[in-house]
């Protein structure tokens, strides 16, 4: 898998102080959704592994950092850059459309 998981412990380090800029995935083990989203985040992860990475957190095991980012619906994913958040999308999308949406970061 190119994704990896991400806990309330790790979140600052491993997303805020990464030096790529880093999707994040927050799901759910019983959300529909998040497993349609599943592989269209790894299929990123795999063909954009040089320029970014992609982490899922799930929020049923991480309240923490899902509060803290204000998660309220899922699948939400945001990517951040240099330790801010600069984007989000809500709901299960298409590739293509977290291509448009993040291509600034995917170049």
């Amino acid at each position: 898998m190119a994704t990896r998981t991400v806990t309330d412990a790790s979140f600052d380090a491993d997303v805020l102080a990464s030096a790529k800029p880093v999707i994040v995935d927050f799901w759910a083990d019983w959300c529909g959704p998040c497993h349609m989203l599943s592989p269209v985040l790894e299929q990123l992860a795999d063909e954009r592994a040089d320029k970014i990475e992609v982490v899922k957190v799930n929020v049923d095991e991480n309240p923490e950092i899902s509060s803290r980012f204000g998660i309220i619906s899922i699948p939400t994913v945001l990517l951040f850059e240099g330790g801010r958040q600069k984007a989000s999308v809500i709901g299960a999308r298409p590739k293509q459309y977290f291509e448009r949406e993040f291509a600034e970061y995917l170049r």
